[in-house]
């Protein structure tokens, strides 16, 4: 699995922070999307490339007198360009407090086998 950052809009780069690793039969990936609303969070599969998008609010309004903004807002997006041998139709995605985990089921052909050797003709 290859995986590329996409921007916020902004000359730096996005900041959603990623874990990913394959457990068993499934590639875990992990992202930390602190203060994004669920509703907020889009999640595309074209081919083999899986598009992760969300937006961060600023949580003030625009009358408010701001110090300091050093959170990042906007929208962010992230593409994870996935192999052949992953189910991309069978994607299960969960977020809890603040962490969008999704399970990317391995492939029936991607997974171990075993072949079994016979002995020839004497």
């Amino acid at each position: 699995m290859v995986m590329f950052s996409g921007t916020n809009g902004t000359s730096r780069p996005a900041v959603m922070p990623m874990d990913a690793y394959r457990s068993g039969d499934e590639f875990v990936v992990q992202f930390d999307l602190p203060g994004v609303s669920p509703e907020s969070i889009e999640l595309n599969v074209e081919r083999d490339v899986l598009t992760v998008k969300a937006e961060r609010g600023s949580g003030y309004g625009k009358n408010d007198d701001v110090r300091v903004a050093e959170r990042p807002r906007g929208v962010f997006t992230r593409r994870l360009f996935l192999g052949e041998t992953l189910d991309t139709g069978n994607i299960a995605a969960d977020y809890d407090a603040g962490v969008l985990t999704l399970r990317i089921p391995v492939g029936e052909r991607a997974k171990p086998r075993k072949i079994a050797v016979t002995a020839g003709a004497s």
